[in-house]
């Protein structure tokens, strides 16, 4: 549970550590308060929500069985690892 958790975390910061390589590229001060006013950041974190969502939204259409079929994961029987199967 805690590696999609992390993968989200991951994908919410993705617009702040580009506009962060941004400011270290041009040799601006990246922790100069000037250079992250509120409104900047309210559009960081507006784009980092919409990528978020967008992540989300593939992930539950895209992962798993196609339509009509249920996925059975890999899982442990007996002691033995059986592979994930759709049925």
């Amino acid at each position: 549970m805690i590696r999609p958790v992390l993968t989200e975390i991951g994908i919410f910061l993705i617009p702040f550590a580009v506009y962060a390589a941004y400011l270290f590229a041009t040799r601006a001060g990246v922790f100069d308060q000037i250079h992250w006013p509120m409104h900047l950041i309210a559009k960081l974190t507006l784009g980092a929500l919409a990528l978020v969502i967008l992540s989300l939204v593939l992930l539950a259409n895209f992962s798993g069985a196609p339509p009509g079929k249920t996925y059975i994961p890999a899982h442990i029987e007996n002691g033995k690892l059986i592979q994930g199967v759709e049925k």
